[in-house]
Parts: C-alpha cells; sequence; structure tokens
C-alpha cells in the first residue's frame, strides 16, 4: 500500500475515532460520577439511532434542517429517558452493592432491546444520507465520505466542550469533586441526588448523539447494544475509569489500529496467512488486555482510593443449620425422583438437568466472586473451553466420554491458569473488564478457526456414550456429578483455603501481616473456578450434542452474573437458588410471549428493588425471623 492509501486509513480511523469517543465518553462522565457500571448504555446509544431515524424519515421534512433538527431531537430525547432511567430506577439502589446496581442496568437492556423490538420491527432500518453530504471527494487521489470529514471534526469538538464544561463551569467542578471524593461533597451540602441525574441524562444524551450521527452510515439493529457495550467499555478502561481525555486517546488507538487492519487485509509473516481484517472482532479487547498488565488503573487512569462511608467486611459463611439441611435432603430426594415421572411429564427431565449445570456453572462464578471478591465478567471462556475441549476429544482423538468429561475440566483450569495468573494482579472494575477481554479473544479464536472449532457453525454430532444413551441414565450422571462437584466447592469455602481467600478478599494487607500469599490464594481459587466451570461446559455439550461460540460470549458470562447475583453474593446457597430460579423463569417466559426479554428485565428489576441482597439474602432474613420467633415464644409461656 503506497502512501496515498495509509493517508486515507488514517483518515478513516479519526471518523472512526469520533464515533467511538461520543459513546464511552459518556460511559465514563458516568461511571466517574456514581461508580455505575452502566449496562444500558449501549441501549442508549442504540436509541438514538432508531430515534433519529423515525424523525428523519417519518416527521421531519426530508432537508438540511430537518435532517440534522432529528439528530439533535433524537439525543436530547435519549437524554431525557437517562434522566428518567435514573430517577425511577437507580436511584433506589445508589445504597445497594454495586454489583446489583450492574444487574439493574442489566435488566434494564432487556427492557430497552424488547421496547425497541415493539416500536420499530426486528427489521434492520438503514436512514437516509445527509443532505449535502452524500457525496465524496478526492484526498490523494483517493475518493474519501465527505460526511466522514464531518465526524471527524465533531469528535474534537466534543472533547473541547466537555473540557469546557468540567473545567470552567460550576457544575463542573462539581462533577470533578464527585469524581474523586462523593462524601466530602455531601459534608459540604450540595444535593448528590440531581447532580446525578444531571450527569446521567449529559452521558444519556452522548451516547443518544453518537447513535443519531451514525444514522447515515449503519443501520439501527436490536444487537447494536451489547456489540457497542463491549467497545465502550474497552475504550473507557483503556484510557481510564473516569477519564474523558483518556477515553478520546483510547478512542484513537482503537479506531487507527482497526483501520489499518482492515486496510492492509490478509498479508504474509514467515509463510504463515494472517487475515487482519478478522482481528477487527476482537481488536480491542486484545489492545485493553496489554494495556492492563502493563497499567492496571489505563492509560489516564488514577487507583479508585477506598470510599469513605465503606461497610464493615461481610460476615463470614454460617454452616448450614438443620433446617438447611432437611430442606437440602428432600430436594436431592425430589431431585432424584424426577425421571419416574418421564412419562407424565416428558420435558421436565431435560428442564432440571439444565438448572443442574446453570448450578455448577453460577457455583463456580460464585466461588471467586463471593468468598474471593474477584468479579469475573468473562466466567463463560472456560464453560466454553470445557465444552469445546470435551467435543474435540470426543471427535477429533476419539476418545470414550468418561476420558472426555474428565480431561476437559483440566483443560478449562489450564486456560485459568494463565489468564487468572495475569487477572489477579488487579482488583475491582479492573479485574472485571480484563477477564472479559480474555472471554472475547477466546470467543473470537472459536468463532474463526474454523478447522479445529467449526468457527461460527460450531461442532455436533457431540452424544453421551452407549452406557448413558438413555435419557433417565444420563439425568443421573449430570445429578451425581453437580451434586459431587457443589459439595466440593461447598467443603472449599470452609477449609484453609476458603478461609484465606476470605482473609484476602477483606484485607489484603492484614492477611499479608500473618503469612497468606494473597495472590498466590487468588489465583488458586481463579483455577478451580475454572475447572468445575470447564465441568459444567462439558456435561452442557453432552447434553445438548452440541456446541458453538455462542457459549464463550459476553452474554453467557452475563447470564452467570445475573444467576450469582439473583441468588445472593454472600450466600452459600445463593448460586444454587439464582441459577435454578433463572433457568426457570427464562423458560417459561419465552414461551408465553414474544416479548419475553423485556418481562424478564422487568421481574429482574422488581427484584432487585425489593431484595437488593438478593434471594440468598431474602432467606437468610425469613431464617433469622423464624430464629427469633422460636427464641420469643418459650420466654412468653413462662411470663
Amino acid at each position: 500500500m503506497d502512501l496515498s492509501g495509509f493517508a486515507v486509513l488514517f483518515l478513516n480511523g479519526l471518523a472512526g475515532t469520533s464515533s467511538l469517543f461520543m459513546v464511552a465518553c459518556g460511559l465514563s462522565l458516568i461511571f466517574g460520577v456514581s461508580r455505575i457500571v452502566n449496562f444500558a448504555h449501549g441501549s442508549l446509544y442504540m436509541f438514538g439511532l432508531y430515534v433519529a431515524y423515525s424523525l428523519a424519515t417519518h416527521y421531519l421534512p426530508a432537508s438540511p434542517g430537518g435532517f440534522w433538527l432529528a439528530v439533535l431531537l433524537a439525543a436530547l430525547l435519549v437524554g431525557a429517558l437517562g434522566a428518567i432511567i435514573e430517577l425511577l430506577v437507580l436511584r433506589r439502589i445508589y445504597q445497594a452493592p454495586e454489583l446489583f446496581q450492574l444487574l439493574a442496568t442489566f435488566a434494564l437492556v432487556l427492557v430497552l432491546s424488547d421496547l425497541a423490538l415493539w416500536l420499530w420491527g426486528p427489521e434492520d432500518l438503514l436512514g437516509p444520507q445527509a443532505p449535502g453530504l452524500a457525496s465524496s471527494i478526492p484526498i490523494f487521489g483517493r475518493q474519501f465520505p465527505t460526511y466522514n470529514l464531518l465526524l471527524i471534526l465533531i469528535g474534537p469538538l466534543v472533547l473541547l466542550l466537555l473540557w469546557l464544561l468540567l473545567n470552567r463551569t460550576r457544575w463542573g467542578t462539581l462533577i470533578r469533586a464527585a469524581t474523586q471524593d462523593r462524601q466530602m461533597l455531601e459534608a459540604l451540602g450540595v444535593n448528590q441526588s440531581w447532580l446525578f441525574t444531571g450527569v446521567f441524562a449529559l452521558g444519556a444524551f452522548l451516547a443518544g448523539l453518537g447513535g443519531a450521527l451514525q444514522l447515515p452510515i449503519e443501520p439501527a439493529s436490536l444487537t447494536l447494544d451489547l456489540l457497542t457495550i463491549g467497545d465502550a467499555f474497552a475504550v473507557v478502561v483503556i484510557g481510564g475509569m473516569g477519564s474523558i481525555p483518556g477515553a478520546f486517546v483510547a478512542a484513537f488507538i482503537i479506531a487507527q489500529v482497526k483501520a489499518l487492519c482492515i486496510g492492509l487485509g490478509t498479508v504474509h509473516l514467515a509463510g504463515i496467512e494472517i487475515a487482519l481484517p478478522q482481528l477487527t472482532l476482537v481488536v480491542e479487547f486484545l489492545i485493553m488486555a496489554v494495556v492492563l498488565i502493563f497499567k492496571p488503573w489505563g492509560l489516564f487512569g488514577a487507583r479508585t482510593g477506598t470510599p469513605r462511608n465503606a461497610g464493615a467486611p461481610e460476615a463470614p459463611y454460617q454452616p448450614a443449620s438443620v433446617l438447611l439441611k432437611i430442606i437440602g435432603i428432600c430436594v436431592i430426594a425430589m431431585l432424584i425422583s424426577v425421571p419416574l415421572a418421564i412419562d407424565a411429564f416428558p420435558y421436565l427431565p431435560v428442564l432440571i438437568q439444565d438448572i443442574l449445570i446453570a448450578v455448577l456453572f453460577a457455583a463456580s462464578l460464585h466461588f471467586i466472586m463471593g468468598a474471593g471478591g474477584m468479579h469475573s465478567f468473562g466466567h463463560a471462556a472456560y464453560y466454553g473451553v470445557g465444552a469445546y475441549a470435551a467435543a474435540l476429544l470426543l471427535q477429533r482423538y476419539a476418545l470414550p466420554m468418561s476420558f472426555a468429561i474428565a480431561l476437559a475440566p483440566f483443560v478449562a483450569a489450564i486456560a485459568a491458569l494463565i489468564y487468572g495468573w495475569f487477572c489477579v494482579r488487579l482488583s475491582g472494575i479492573y479485574l472485571a473488564m480484563l477477564t472479559l477481554a480474555f472471554a472475547q479473544i477466546t470467543w473470537s479464536v472459536a468463532y474463526q478457526w474454523n478447522d479445529v472449532t467449526g468457527g461460527s457453525n460450531g461442532l455436533i454430532g457431540i452424544w453421551p456414550a452407549a452406557w448413558l444413551e438413555d435419557p433417565a441414565h444420563f439425568y443421573y450422571f449430570v445429578l451425581a456429578t453437580v451434586l459431587l462437584s457443589v459439595l466440593a466447592l461447598r467443603w472449599l469455602l470452609f477449609s484453609p483455603l476458603g478461609y484465606a481467600l476470605r482473609a484476602s478478599r477483606d484485607s489484603m494487607q492484614r492477611s499479608g501481616a500473618i503469612g497468606i500469599d494473597s495472590m498466590r490464594v487468588q489465583w488458586i481459587a481463579f483455577v478451580i473456578a475454572g475447572f468445575f466451570a470447564g465441568l459444567a461446559g462439558a456435561l452442557f455439550v453432552f447434553s445438548k450434542g452440541s456446541i458453538s461460540p455462542e457459549e464463550l460470549y459476553v452474554s453467557k458470562s452475563i447470564d452467570g452474573l445475573v444467576m450469582v447475583l439473583l441468588g445472593g453474593i454472600q450466600s452459600v446457597t445463593g448460586p444454587l437458588s439464582g441459577a435454578a430460579f433463572y433457568v426457570l423463569l427464562h423458560d417459561y417466559i419465552t414461551g408465553i410471549t414474544e416479548y419475553w426479554k423485556g418481562l424478564f428485565g422487568l421481574i429482574i428489576l422488581l427484584l432487585v428493588l425489593l431484595f437488593p441482597q438478593g434471594l440468598g439474602g431474602l432467606g437468610n432474613r425469613v431464617g433469622q425471623w423464624f430464629s427469633r420467633e422460636g427464641r420469643a415464644r418459650p420466654a412468653g409461656r413462662q411470663q
């Protein structure tokens, strides 16, 4: 490629920089002030594009003024939607654990997705060209879209306006103060509630504007929410959480690398053919992983201190009470009897089998989240690696099913061993984002390695051995495997390793002072969690007969997070009840309405608002109430 070609690639990268920056800077603002990891930010971007489409094609005249008015009105309407979301939902859960705030924003993703489906339908919608900017101009002997020149100018302009807002206005000073120390700001008498609402509305406005500006070049699609939030997270984390200039620099780096990959095409290096355009699926996560390894808080970020009002450490796990043991025995007895009802309810064993696999997946994630405080957004990587390993060991290497299931978790554990070595060096949101980066890299490999993984089609024909062909036999095999695994994880929680893991979570400095190597303990826990997640994946592939890259995608990791959080992160039985509830609710709702995502999201949102400690926390409160009642009744009779 000649110099003129590289110049055009550079300009394309600048246009991509503006698009990425528009959506990421709003997310960075929201996190910097409220500390909320807003999964719904991608949905706001999607709504900006959909609303701009409707205004430009149905309600405003087809003129330059009408087009730009549609873009501006779409951004304003999305900003108002963001303010409503903050007022009605997020303001009610600011005192809840941060992860439950994340769960609430994920529920909003589901609601907004089905709202978009109801309003605009399932088809992709491509908007009109910008009047006067639909052509191209010659640059260095090559044609370059005129509209992209406008995008190149908009990004730096928005950056300048945000800098002036944050550094030259009183409101901007309050925003920067809230980013540094919210408690001190409250002590000075500043009304944080309305400050949070204003910042959330501004962030939503920027996301809506970013989406609306894509009207001439990108179709409005229902998949934009999750696709966009992944890119936005990468930009914000690379630049440094809460840093607007950092978000711009990160967007510039990512956009330029993507443009370069597309421009260079397929290259040959040492006799190896490398299709660089395929890297665009995951290049932002590759960059994010590299940056976090060497700059743990991003390029322009700073380590966040402990809040002044940090609560006391979580209470230690309590051994199971007699009542809980009785309930557990009854549940196991019911699970054992499920195949007996197969004639009356033929679908029941399949449903319970899915629940059992989900329980093991959630329990493995809970092991590092609850006891270790390591929040993972990429746990599906080990689930998927275990599933693919079992399938490949059976098909490619002709190993018996028993050997495939036995070896697959160790393959997943090796992946966790490698990824965990980097992840345990970080903490908080940066650790979570690094796990997400590794998971997306793993997904990209599975998605594109056609010769081994089958690419996007996956692998099929993975069935149990002859001695487990009977559905009842395979059901009992899954039941026994899951029960033993859950008991093993529970035993580990109450072992010296579990106590050391919780000590490292509560105070790494104090645990180090008494001789605990916290990083090593967390690394071991990471590998154990990966092992059992891989086992769940191996069971899954034999239960369904196939495996596809979707089982490694970010949505699968979010499923695991939702299960754990619904059940209660600080309850030993929480992931069990959360996974069962999640699968049952998902299975029931998908069969009763086309808009099952929205209904599902509303139910999750309701649970978060009513029971911020999860179902496990609710069960603990009920148990404590019964205990108090039991102690009070004898005293009353004595009186």
